[in-house]
């Protein structure tokens, strides 16, 4: 109920600003507190995304809190990215110049065409949960995450499979090249100080 009315108010865009400045400023703190440089991802609405304020305010957050820029991933769906093609290409470009990275998320849900997605000049793309839910006992899902993990190595992107729960479906994507594994088999999500300590005993 919360994001579509953000999204219709207008104060998504104020919110995800919010959302990019907290990201860095938890990056500083874990950094400090871990001596370990993490990369964090953060997703990005549709409307920041075309913000034409969004670029300045990604420099002034990373700026603020003295973060890398490559330890900085932002993530959008499909669909933002191949709403208006020439547009996320250029606003890709201009991310990627001052050294942040960039993700398609809950890649196969939406309808965008190949020809487009060669042109994005993304790092990673991430299997949406829909296809790695029932990897290891549908075979349609499984021809599916693999035929996502062999575009991704074609084009030279890392890939991330979401919500993987089993070893199997650990096992299965691993054995198919996957690159990073996402979900509660390796932790729930966790309060911010839990994680630095996680980190810390790791």
């Amino acid at each position: 109920q919360f994001i579509p009315i953000a999204e219709e108010s207008g104060l998504i865009i104020p919110i995800g600003n919010w959302v990019l400045l907290e990201a860095c400023k938890q990056w500083r703190e874990w950094h400090d507190q871990t001596k370990r440089s993490l990369p964090i991802a953060v997703n990005i609405s549709a409307q920041q995304f075309q913000d034409p304020a969004f670029l300045m305010h990604v420099q002034s957050a990373l700026a603020r809190f003295q973060v890398p820029p490559e330890m900085i991933e932002l993530e959008v769906t499909e669909a933002v990215a191949t709403h208006d093609p020439e547009s996320a290409v250029a606003s890709m470009q201009a991310l990627k110049n001052i050294g942040v990275t960039i993700a398609i998320d809950d890649f196969g849900t939406g309808y965008s065409s190949l020809s487009y997605l060669k042109r994005f000049p993304i790092d990673t793309l991430k299997i949406d949960i829909a296809f790695v839910r029932n990897i290891h006992t549908s075979k349609d899902d499984e021809a599916i995450a693999g035929m996502i993990l062999a575009l991704g190595k074609h084009l030279k992107l890392k890939v991330v499979a979401e919500g993987v729960e089993l070893q199997e479906q650990q096992l299965l994507l691993a054995a198919k090249g996957c690159d990073i594994f996402q979900g509660y088999l390796f932790s729930k999500p966790l309060p911010a100080a839990q994680f630095g300590e996680h980190i810390n005993a790791s």
